[in-house]
């Protein structure tokens, strides 16, 4: 594992949001190496964790990262990887609810895959009406799953690549579009793709970097909000790196193989 990931920040302006987040997942085609990266945009004032949690019986061994008892994201030990972004909002779909409990931590206990995933999702009714997720495993399926217009749809990746951030990829007409950084990721992935340098998790994590926040104020109390932080992982090799506001010297840096053979959960609080 490598002993550090810097990350080159290149902080957009002129687009500030509590709730605007974005998520990369990305195979190298050189080397078929799978990566994941989630920029978490939010208020400043929540208290931000990781959550590993052990394989038990019928569960599999998970870490997850969130605030209060919610996981926002994650990866399993099959390589199972989630995040999700908020979007305009939506009607419901007929028949369908907002998730109960913490549906991110029954997603990385209970599947192996995307389809598992998605078949999960079905069994349990769930449908977001103000969001999207994105899934991805360790065999390159990898899908954005949306509720729009009355039924779900599926955007499956394409040429290695695949991205959201905060507006409905099937229906881009209800708003948050364009988004100048999904643009600007987009454009990484292009000089990435291009380039004959060697490929590795610092490099597809500065594509997402393209897309951070830096510290505002905002809301009717003025409360700090920007970029929490940022997740990186290589799902391949089971490294995973933590940077929380945007500060390369707090990092957290897992061993993923040797964290999930541990018997017992442990939380790491971020600060």
């Amino acid at each position: 594992m490598k002993t550090l990931i810097c990350c080159c920040l290149c902080l957009l302006t002129g687009l500030f949001s509590a709730h605007a987040c974005s998520i990369l997942y990305y195979i190298d085609a050189k080397t078929g190496k799978i990566y994941a990266v989630n920029n978490e945009d939010y208020w400043f004032d929540v208290s931000p964790y990781i959550l590993i949690q052990p394989h038990t019986d019928g569960k599999l061994a998970r870490l997850w990262y969130g605030w209060g008892k919610n996981a926002q994201g994650g990866i399993n030990e099959a390589g199972l990887f989630f995040d999700g972004a908020v979007t305009p909002q939506v009607a419901r779909v007929k028949g369908y609810h907002n998730p109960v409990g913490n549906l991110g931590d029954d997603i990385l206990a209970q599947c192996h895959t995307v389809e598992e995933a998605l078949a999960l999702l079905e069994e349990k009714k769930v449908a977001l009406t103000d969001g999207h997720l994105l899934f991805g495993d360790r065999q390159g399926h990898a899908t954005v799953v949306e509720w729009v217009n009355g039924k779900r749809n599926l955007v499956n990746i394409q040429n290695n690549v695949l991205m959201a951030t905060n507006f409905l990829l099937t229906d881009k007409e209800k708003g948050n579009y364009p988004c100048p950084r999904y643009a600007a990721m987009e454009a990484a992935v292009q000089q990435l793709q291009a380039s004959s340098s060697p490929v590795g998790l610092k490099e597809v994590g500065n594509i997402a970097a393209r897309a951070v926040q830096p510290m505002a104020t905002g809301g009717p109390y003025r409360k700090a909000y920007g970029t929490l932080y940022t997740s990186f992982i290589n799902i391949t090799d089971m490294e995973f790196v933590l940077v929380y506001k945007l500060d390369n010297a707090k990092q957290t840096k897992l061993d993923l193989k040797a964290e999930f053979a541990k018997p017992t959960a442990r939380t790491i609080s971020l600060q």
